[in-house]
């Protein structure tokens, strides 16, 4: 169903994504977070779709969720605030970590709060020269959401986490980079074909080879040596099952070049 704020298509077995509330920076609805959550779903069921792209329109990628209209004031019930956030950002985050197939983020503007989240949970991540980072809750008298400390830590340590949630301050595209944040970053007008480019590549793998591989690399640091290995063996057992697997194997003793379906 449509989703004001949000345009959605399948083109070249890829599931593009696209915010579409640049009046507001394409902060987050109930409802586009409720929507978003539902095409990573069915991007994970569809055996057609083997990538997902996720971007903004205008001058943002993502300010955070909505908060115009009293979102977090007035008379709340004990547990009201935990409950929205298990079934809101965390659901959300959780979404784009547990897809079956890779996601990636093409960060067009600026990526706050939330908005911040949603792509460092991403696999990939582009970045246009003109993003920028900000760990916004601390302006707002608020503590971290949407995952944030669970992610940060594990992608670039507890400093560095604790200087950008502390402070606040926005942080470039290129500082992201260097950082680790962001995958690559490129010009603004290079964007969208980057974004292409790499699609297509995902869209071109061995899709369940790269959803076995985005398990074991997304649990390793919340596991033991034996477990991680344990994992290991069966996806690799599960893998070679596929036809892709068997494909693979064959181009490689003919020498010759892979054709992967993505099954």
């Amino acid at each position: 169903m449509p989703v004001t704020g949000i345009r959605h298509e399948i083109r070249d077995q890829v599931s593009w994504i696209t915010l579409t509330r640049p009046d507001s920076l394409n902060a987050l609805t109930p409802s586009m977070r409720d929507r978003l959550v539902g095409l990573l779903s069915e991007a994970s069921a569809d055996p057609d779709v083997r990538a997902v792209v996720l971007t903004g329109t205008g001058r943002g990628f993502c300010s955070g969720a909505d908060l115009r209209g009293g979102a977090g004031t007035g008379e709340r019930v004990p547990g009201d605030v935990a409950r929205v956030l298990r079934a809101g950002a965390q659901r959300l985050i959780a979404a784009v970590l547990d897809c079956e197939k890779p996601v990636l983020a093409a960060v067009n503007g600026t990526a706050a709060g939330l908005g911040a989240h949603l792509a460092f949970a991403c696999d990939l991540v582009l970045a246009a020269e003109s993003a920028r980072f900000i760990e916004v809750f601390v302006r707002r008298g608020l503590v971290p959401d949407a995952g944030g400390a669970y992610l940060l830590p594990r992608l670039i340590g507890l400093h560095r986490t604790k200087e950008l949630m502390f402070f606040g301050d926005a942080l470039p595209a290129p500082e992201a980079e260097r950082l680790g944040l962001v995958n690559r970053v490129v010009r603004d007008t290079e964007l969208d074909k980057t974004a292409r480019e790499w699609a297509l590549r995902l869209a071109a793998a061995p899709t369940r080879a790269l959803a076995l591989a985005k398990h074991l690399v997304n649990a390793s640091l919340d596991t033991d040596r034996a477990s991680a290995f344990a994992a290991e063996a069966w996806a690799q057992e599960i893998n070679m099952t596929t036809r892709d697997a068997q494909e693979g194997l064959r181009a490689f003793t003919e020498r010759g070049r892979p054709d992967f379906r993505g099954r």
